[in-house]
Formats: structure tokens, sequence, C-alpha cells
């Protein structure tokens, strides 16, 4: 499904528009996708949530869709002003839930999901991240990873057990060391930044149906282009050439 829209920033701080196109796919392997999408027009700017259920079955596709929507409810109906804080909290809440349902049923057993939670409001870019989905930042042709994967593949790169050129023929690839609903108390990642006034800037919120198949290096080369719908089109070109192995979702947001 692909939606592509103008959204007009209710802020009174800025008038800056957002173009932004998202995509989900299940890939040519996969016969559901897990994955969840969702964007919010809220009064604090615009809400990017993206979700990659793990479990297998129903349960990935539950958790993925009950944290989008537990995510976006608690955040507008949030009262903390601190907008890092209120993302923290709502990632929190989602947690909750899903904690609880995959130890309170069993058909939901062992269930969890990655998130990323970005928000936008024309002068600050505001996230919160658990699992190894993504956000990058691409400005002057030059693409920024924001967020760092929790995965067990980072973890020996960090520890220099493992070179970056060779993880991606490792036969654990695909092992996360954090998630949502793993745990009851959540290890979140949250930050923020400025944005560079009068500057063509790009936001990239991915799954790992993405960055296990394209580099970071052709994310910087295809978000150079300006009309988001061929970025779109190349890339869903390139996976797919790829083989499509895992479900895979983005959007894509530039001003």
């Amino acid at each position: 499904m692909q939606v592509s829209k103008i959204f007009r920033l209710k802020s009174v701080e800025s008038r800056m528009n957002y173009a932004y196109l998202s995509i989900s796919e299940h890939g040519k392997i996969r016969e559901q996708n897990e994955d969840s999408v969702g964007i919010f027009h809220t009064d604090f700017g615009l809400l990017i949530v993206i979700c990659d259920g793990l479990g297998g079955g129903l349960s990935g596709e539950f958790a993925s869709m009950l944290s989008v929507e537990t995510i976006h409810k608690s955040f507008v109906e949030s009262h903390e002003l601190d907008l890092l804080k209120r993302i923290r909290k709502s990632i929190e809440k989602a947690n909750k839930f899903v904690y609880e349902k995959s130890n309170g049923n069993l058909n939901f057993k062992g269930m969890a999901t990655t998130c990323e939670v970005l928000l936008l409001n024309g002068v600050s870019a505001f996230w919160g991240h658990i699992g190894d989905s993504r956000i990058y930042f691409h400005k002057n042709k030059k693409l920024n990873q924001l967020t760092k994967d929790h995965s067990l593949i980072q973890k020996l790169i960090d520890e220099g057990e493992l070179a970056v050129k060779d993880f991606k023929n490792h036969p654990k690839k695909s092992v996360i060391t954090k998630a949502i609903g793993d745990d009851q108390i959540p290890e979140i990642d949250t930050s923020k930044m400025l944005l560079p006034n009068q500057s063509q800037l790009k936001f990239f919120v991915c799954t790992d149906g993405v960055t296990c198949v394209v580099n970071d290096n052709e994310l910087e080369i295809l978000l150079e282009h300006k009309d988001l719908s061929e970025i779109s089109n190349k890339l869903k070109k390139l996976i797919n050439k790829r083989g499509a192995p895992d479900n895979y979702s983005y959007v894509i947001v530039s001003n």
C-alpha cells in the first residue's frame, strides 16, 4: 500500500510543509506481513511509527499493530510537555500491553516487535527506538543513521569480534537483543536534533526488510532524488530484484 501526501504543520512555530510516502509489503517469501506503519497528524507535528512484529504468524502482526495504535493514542492523550518523555512513555505503554498479552495468552506467547517513533515539527526532530528497524537523516547528499541496532550483530561489531562487511553472512544476523514485549521494563533509546533552516532534507524510517538487502551507500544515492515516488519505485525494484526475503516497510519524508 502506498500513500503520498503533503502535510501542513499545525505548530505555530513553523509553516514548513512535509511530503511523505509510505510502503509496506510482505516480500516474496513471507505469506504474512508482520510490519505495521502509522503516520499521524498531531498538534505537535508529524508522528511516524513503524513496527516490525516478531513471533510468527498472527502474534507478530498483532504485536506491531497494537504497538502502533497504542503509541499514537498514548502520545496524543498525554499531558507530558517534554516531547522526548512523551515518546518514551508512549512506547512504554505499548510495551506494557504487548508484554501482558504475550504472557497472558498462549496464542500470543513470545510475541514482540521492534519500534521506531519519529516526530517532526518543522523546528526539531524527536525519536524513540528499540530493535533493529532504523531511522536515517539525509542532507547535502549525505546519509546519517540516527539509531543504533539492538542486535547480536551490532554487539559483536561493537566488541570488535565481527567486521561490518561480514555481517550479512553471519548465521545469527536476524537476532535482536531488545524489543517491545521482551521485558516489563523496556530499554528505549531516545534523542532529538534541531533541523537546519532553509535546507533540503529527508528522513527515512524502515524495517530490516529494507536494510538486509540494501546497504547505506545505495540508500544515500537513492535519497538524492527529489521525487519521492521515484525514490520508492527504484527502492522497491532493488529490494525485489534481491529476492525480498522479508517483509519490508518504509516511510520517506521530505521538506
